[in-house]
């Protein structure tokens, strides 16, 4: 039994759809609303809370393999109840900044997660990958309304990362001998500025978008309403501040893994243009 977490999200979802497809199973979904969730046929939905560590007793009951996204909830009881439960092998999805920053709050967490499960005793396989493709979908509104997109540091390139190739990775080191006590750094095929994002989405679009560059202080600002000042200066810091070779590295590991290349970000605008029009 595989259960896998944050089953509707970005790399949840298309987790799922992966291991049915090649067969894994039994599998289980873990979703606050059961009822309200769409899994490939065949996958199992089950209700759990990682506010509440206890809801998710029968979820992972039988389990043996989970897979877990950090910091959604409190990682030492969800750890310490997947140990209880008798879960063998645990796939983690962390950041590359517990490699690249781990002097900065949000990645010394992910660091620590990492930490609590190579405690645990459970065997365990790392994931770190770097910026989302999906973290584009934060100019959505804006381009659907026609307005300018702002973005500090337009010039910074990272190797930005679709999330269906973290889920490629999970489903061959959830199904696949050789990935215990193994941890990845995962990076997109090529390193793309804020500015050639949103260049790649015009031309899905087939429209121009208005783009300025704005200063760290104004970004803060934004940033620091929706996500507290910490994680701003957080966000910040790696993507221009404190930005550095080794978050900008091209890495080959998604290919290594799964056989198959890393998808560029043109082909994430181009699965997701709809949320852009």
């Amino acid at each position: 039994m595989i259960l896998v977490t944050g089953a509707t999200g970005n790399i949840g979802s298309a987790l799922l759809k992966e291991l049915r497809a090649r067969g894994a199973g039994p599998l289980r979904g873990l979703t606050r609303d059961a009822a309200r969730a769409v899994f490939p046929d065949g996958v199992e939905a089950v209700e759990g809370d990682f506010a509440a560590p206890a809801s998710l007793k029968p979820a992972l009951e039988g389990v043996r393999s989970l897979f877990l996204v950090s910091r959604l909830g409190s990682d030492a009881d969800i750890l310490e109840a997947a140990q209880q439960a008798g879960v063998e092998h645990v796939v983690l999805v962390s950041s590359i900044t517990a490699q690249t920053h781990p002097h900065l709050g949000p990645a010394g967490e992910n660091l620590a997660v990492e930490q609590l499960l190579k405690a645990s005793g459970m065997a365990w396989t790392i994931l770190r990958p770097t910026q989302f493709a999906s973290n584009a979908l934060m100019w959505a509104a804006s381009i659907r309304d026609h307005e300018t997109v702002h973005a500090p540091y337009a010039e910074t390139a990272l190797p930005t990362i679709h999330p269906a190739d973290i889920a490629s990775v999970a489903r061959v080191a959830l199904t696949e001998p050789g990935h215990h006590g193994r941890t990845y750094a995962l990076t997109g095929p090529e390193p793309v500025t804020a500015r050639q994002q949103v260049e790649t989405i015009a031309a899905a679009l087939d429209r121009e978008i208005p783009f300025a560059e704005i200063s760290r202080q104004q970004a803060h600002a934004q940033m620091a309403a929706v996500f507290g000042a910490e994680a701003a200066d957080a966000v910040l810091d790696v993507t221009g501040g404190d930005v550095n070779h080794e978050l900008q590295m091209v890495r080959d590991t998604v290919a290594q893994i799964t056989g198959t290349p890393a998808r560029p970000f043109q082909q994430w605008v181009s699965e997701n243009a709809n949320a852009f029009r």
